[in-house]
């Protein structure tokens, strides 16, 4: 292998290997359940107890804007988070119930930011004062989850700091007490568990929450020599060495990039840099997020992720201070870009995350998002991890589904299996990847062995985008396995398979399929026409479904072409055109 290319692309062959930690799931979530039984006890709560300051020392600025629309929700007396809309009247705070965003939105008091933006003292400090007193006499004396999951005190923890002037502007000392003492008691509780969190931007924001207590908190430097370091090792634990997140989700590695925005804000209040650490891996993520970046400057939807749009990715990087280029080839975290002529192609080439930090992991290896300019032609529906909430778990798991992607299903499966429960099982292991740049064009060859064990049978996909960027030229093919080894399946393929090429296509792209069944002509809403034409197999529109950035579901079409894999295997040729 040779490293030479521009970009640090790296060119000829490269297997790329699941972690073999998936079976560490089990002892995981027992030692997981095993934790937050220890969070209940009376001796917990009484470790919480002492001393609590009796102002902090500086009041950050929230680098990240809030959601003035949702500010005014609440003063009307509504909660809008995670896709879900309630009343606050209804709100059980001791009990509450709903999706995970909602649920963790709520206890975060991430809201208080979006009160923050509307700006209006008179109205937005008793709004606050109110809600915090609920939450208060519920949760303030005594640990629960999920209010009390590290994560998320971090992140009320932050929110209270650097909102204190809606919540410590108040007459009622007892009150003031009660919010340093929550402040006090929450750095207490991440001493200890702030390591606890799963890998990922859940650990990251919580040593966040640590370290923000230490620079707030009047005597917290030795919590903040300790939080600086248990950062450094979170971070190392949670982000490849490309830059990219141990999930694998966009949307996880966003979260992660506005906790570092945070703490630069942290300590800017405090007139004291960012740690070099910090800085350095945080010069290693802005290319990757970049990396995963569409035409139109949102994110692609990848791991259960929203393509978030261009503000809010924006926003982020002004927050963190970030600055970089987008990487063409996240070897480690699994993600090919290849962009010319305007047009922006982003594939998932490695296997779903392993199973410890697989959030909303899906089955995803080998689809790929195609955009031309700023929008969207070829997409995977996306949203998966909020659709629990607003649909029902079954939609979420659908949307994890390897159907629900720009790629090859066999047999109506998945390449790597859905568990009910939501983890995921055996599939994908290996993906084997080559990659070329030439002056023709960039060109991906990519194969899994998801389906090997079950059919005997490897997906390969062959990508040639042209250097002018109007042609995207594939082949989709199913190979047979060598017959030996623990792979193969103990009943050979002898009948036919039959199997589905899908390509979902963007919101409001039109499809049209000719009288032939061998093509489709494709239309965009400003007008650009690109024709997807098929060699050997027939080719149908069919309906499909999109999520938006703020997790609804847009009814869009998908161009599938449908064929039968028999025994020696498939070979699908297929090109994209841009006619005008």
């Amino acid at each position: 292998m040779t490293d030479d290319a521009p970009d640090g692309i790296e060119q000829g062959k490269r297997l790329i290997k699941v972690e073999p930690n998936a079976a560490l799931s089990l002892s995981h979530r027992l030692a997981h359940y095993l934790e937050r039984l220890t969070w209940r006890t009376p001796l917990h709560d009484r470790r919480l107890d002492g001393r609590h300051p009796v102002k902090l020392v500086a009041v950050p600025v929230d680098p990240l804007p809030g959601d003035e629309d949702a500010g005014n929700a609440l003063l009307d007396g509504w909660m809008v988070a995670g896709g879900e809309r309630r009343p606050l009247a209804d709100l059980d705070i001791a009990r509450l119930t709903g999706g995970a965003a909602f649920v963790s939105h709520v206890h975060g008091f991430e809201w208080l930011r979006d009160l923050d933006a509307v700006g209006d003292r008179a109205r937005t400090v008793p709004a606050a004062e109110a809600l915090t007193a609920r939450w208060l006499a519920a949760h303030g004396d005594h640990v629960s989850d999920v209010a009390w999951r590290p994560d998320v005190v971090a992140r009320r923890l932050i929110q209270w700091s650097f909102h204190a002037p809606l919540l410590l502007s108040s007459t009622d000392l007892v009150f003031r007490s009660r919010i340093l003492n929550g402040i006090a008691r929450a750095a207490r509780h991440l001493d200890r568990t702030a390591d606890k969190a799963p890998a990922g931007a859940e650990r990251i924001i919580a040593w966040a929450g640590v370290i923000v207590a230490g620079l707030l908190i009047p005597g917290g430097e030795t919590r903040l020599a300790i939080g600086e370091v248990g950062l450094a090792r979170a971070l190392d634990a949670s982000i490849t060495d490309d830059g990219g997140i141990v999930s694998r989700s966009p949307t996880a590695l966003l979260d992660a990039m506005a906790t570092i925005g945070l703490l630069r804000a942290a300590y800017d209040a405090r007139r004291q840099s960012l740690p070099l650490v910090v800085q350095q891996i945080l010069a290693r993520m802005t290319p990757a997020l970049l990396g995963v970046a569409m035409g139109d400057g949102g994110l692609s939807s990848w791991q259960g992720g929203l393509p978030v749009d261009a503000q809010r990715l924006n926003d982020v990087l002004m927050a963190s201070g970030a600055h970089g280029r987008p990487l063409r080839q996240a070897r480690d975290w699994g993600y090919q870009r290849l962009a010319a002529g305007g047009c922006v192609l982003v594939m998932d080439a490695a296997p779903p995350p392993a199973t410890p930090v697989a959030g909303c992991g899906s089955a995803s290896t080998l689809a790929f998002e195609l955009s031309d300019g700023a929008e969207r032609l070829i997409v995977g529906c996306g949203g998966a991890a909020l659709a629990a909430a607003r649909y029902s778990p079954e939609v979420a798991l659908g949307l994890r589904s390897t159907a629900a992607h720009s790629t090859l299903v066999l047999a109506d499966s998945h390449s790597t299996a859905l568990h009910p429960d939501g983890t995921l099982g055996r599939g994908v292991a290996e993906v084997e990847l080559a990659r070329q740049e030439s002056e023709a064009g960039s060109r991906i060859e990519a194969r899994h062995d998801g389906y090997v064990r079950r059919h005997g049978l490897y997906h390969r996909r062959q990508l040639l985008l042209t250097g002018d960027g109007r042609e995207l030229r594939g082949e989709d093919s199913l190979l047979p396995a060598p017959r030996t080894g623990p792979a193969w399946p103990r009943r050979a393929n002898r009948g036919p398979t039959p199997f589905s090429l899908r390509f979902h296509l963007g919101p409001g792209v039109e499809a049209v399929a000719t009288a032939d069944g061998q093509a489709a002509m494709l239309r965009t809403p400003s007008g650009a026409f690109w024709q997807l034409r098929a060699r050997g197999e027939r080719l149908v529109v069919d309906d499909s479904i999109w999520t938006d950035p703020a997790g609804r579901m847009v009814p869009t079409r998908q161009v599938v072409i449908e064929g039968l894999a028999q025994a020696g295997g498939a070979h699908v040729g297929w090109v994209m055109k841009r006619a005008r």
